[in-house]
């Protein structure tokens, strides 16, 4: 039997996800927070892990921790939903949407697991190339909507892997011509500080994102949607009942107990940022581009496929993009540790001027 001619044409003609598994002393590819959970909290962190009884279902549709969130975001409880990561409520969103003929439109380059999600799920998909600043091409993109008008658009913002927030005001354009749903993907709000949440009662098609994942909870898989109660009500149906375990609905409301804590680390990583661009600006032939995330994207004057594989040779792991159209000779690298940060900036300057 050929298992080929029983999968749809949409997963066949992708390829998975790629993620690097070679292990690296310095892993500086997944825009993970560097830090662990601060030692002082740790203890107590075990504790609330180790109460869990295993043997039990968690609460069905974290119910609790979404009102707990509610709370802490400013809005209804019937306008948040908690996912198994953000990965999870992006493919929540195009079931739920996928009609026949449907379409999601998504800016190039972007988080690719929008154009994924949507593909697996029988949706169109419909890409606008940024502008050669990296911003939004509005005019293409509302003469794209005025003639396909999409049932979703992503937007991540700040945007991966270019790490620049998108022009609030092009955002704002978008969420008024769309007639399909807008999403606002704040991944990365934690090192952008900026947010549409302020904005969220003036546009009914707008649904924002968030993440603890950037934070410091990568391992545990927590994702939010604040949404119009229409929507989320309608998103619950697609959702799996049981979708947040246990362990991890424990791990959020431990964040929410100790926010402060995990808020500090995200202001060190940030000024850490401010060093690692300077020290990027000043090596020749590296272009950073600004960023508002944990990471750095850069355009190199070298072979990227070089200064990767010796990067990865020396134990230090980045993100290689070199690849056709606007990503070629490009590389991002994640904000890690002073020390991580130092030796990955002492092997690039030594493979650059080879």
């Amino acid at each position: 039997m050929d298992i080929r001619t029983l999968i749809k044409e949409e997963v066949l003609s992708q390829r998975a996800y790629p993620v690097e598994v070679t292990p690296c002393r310095v892993k500086l590819d997944a825009n993970e927070n560097p830090l662990a959970i601060p030692p002082q909290l740790r203890e107590g962190f075990s504790r609330a892990l180790a109460a869990i009884d295993l043997n039990r279902y968690p609460e069905a549709g974290s119910v609790a921790l979404t009102s707990r969130f509610a709370t802490a975001l400013g809005v209804k409880a019937d306008q948040v939903m908690i996912g198994n990561g953000s990965d999870e409520l992006i493919q929540i969103l195009c079931t739920a949407l996928a009609r026949p003929g449907a379409e999601v439109l998504i800016p190039h380059p972007t988080f690719a697991m929008y154009r994924i999600s949507a593909l697996n799920c029988g949706l169109g998909v419909a890409t606008v190339p940024l502008d050669q600043g990296f911003d939004l091409d509005l005019p293409a993109i509302e003469k794209r909507m005025a003639a396909h008008p999409p049932a979703l658009t992503f937007l991540a913002w700040p945007n991966n892997p270019t790490g620049n927030c998108f022009s609030r005001e092009r955002i704002e354009a978008i969420l008024k011509v769309s007639s399909g749903i807008v999403v606002v993907d704040e991944a990365y709000f934690h090192f952008s500080e900026k947010t549409f949440l302020n904005d969220f009662g003036r546009y009914e098609n707008l649904v924002i994102l968030r993440t603890l994942s950037k934070v410091g909870l990568a391992a545990m898989r927590i994702g939010l949607l604040i949404g119009p109660s229409g929507l989320v009500h309608e998103l619950h149906k697609v959702r799996l009942p049981y979708n947040l375990n246990a362990l991890s609905q424990a791990a959020a409301g431990f964040y929410l107990d100790h926010e402060e804590a995990f808020l500090e680390q995200a202001a060190r990583i940030r000024l850490w940022r401010k060093g690692l661009f300077s020290a990027l600006e000043a090596l020749p032939g590296i272009r950073p581009r600004p960023t508002d995330a944990n990471f750095i994207f850069f355009s190199c004057d070298f072979d990227t496929d070089r200064v990767y594989r010796h990067l990865m040779q020396r134990g230090i792991l980045i993100k290689n993009f070199n690849g056709p159209g606007a990503l070629q000779g490009c590389m991002r690298v994640t904000v890690g540790t002073p020390e991580e940060n130092r030796e990955f900036l002492e092997v690039l300057k030594d493979v650059i001027t080879k």
